[in-house]
């Protein structure tokens, strides 16, 4: 059975118009999904494994440590609530200056000291001490070389709790900083991961 000559002009005309609208639709996708973390780096399943196991070794040894040292000393504040975010750097991107030692343990030490003074300041309406806190925190940081995203929320934490004694910013923030360091460089080193970064 012949088909109708005007029936297959359509049928034809229509296969570049169907690859035309697949590719602007890929090539939709593929611009939009670049908001949707396009920009970031490929990572093996091994590596995400590698720094998923990390994290989690580390954390319960840093956490397991800090209480049985606030135990010992009777202080109940032994864990610092950022220190998930500062292991995410740490385990998973452990070249990035940072997740270097001087970053976290200065960075995390600062903010909460930052955060402490502010806490002082009772007359300030608590989102203005909030946002004090974060930005003389950052300001800090930039000044001591020792730039550490997580390190913002320590201050802010520090402000929500109402924390005023200084003691804080050396136990829990310091000292589970150093610890989280430690279990760090054992952990990447044993992993075939260069950590801390070395002049070159």
């Amino acid at each position: 059975m012949k088909s109708h000559p005007r029936v297959a002009f359509f049928l034809l005309s229509q296969k570049p118009a169907k690859k035309k609208l697949m590719r602007t639709v890929k090539e939709a996708f593929k611009h939009y999904s670049f908001y949707l973390g396009g920009d970031q780096p490929p990572v093996t399943w091994s590596e995400r494994a590698r720094a998923c196991l990390g994290g989690f070794i580390g954390l319960m040894l840093v956490l397991t440590i800090a209480k049985y040292l606030g135990e010992t000393v009777g202080i109940d504040e032994w864990l610092m609530a950022s220190l998930g975010a500062s292991a995410l750097l740490v385990f998973a991107l452990p070249q990035s200056p940072l997740a270097q030692p001087w970053a976290v343990i200065a960075g995390n030490t600062l903010s909460a000291l930052v955060g402490i003074t502010c806490a002082h300041f009772t007359a300030l309406p608590v989102s203005m001490a909030l946002a004090l806190a974060a930005s003389l925190s950052i300001f800090g940081m930039f000044i001591l070389r020792c730039l550490h995203p997580p390190a913002a929320a320590v201050a802010l934490i520090a402000v929500l709790g109402h924390v005023l004694h200084y003691r804080y910013a050396f136990f829990p923030v310091m000292v589970d900083s150093v610890l989280l360091i430690v279990a760090g460089w054992v952990y990447a080193n044993l992993t075939g991961k260069p950590y801390p970064n070395r002049p070159k």
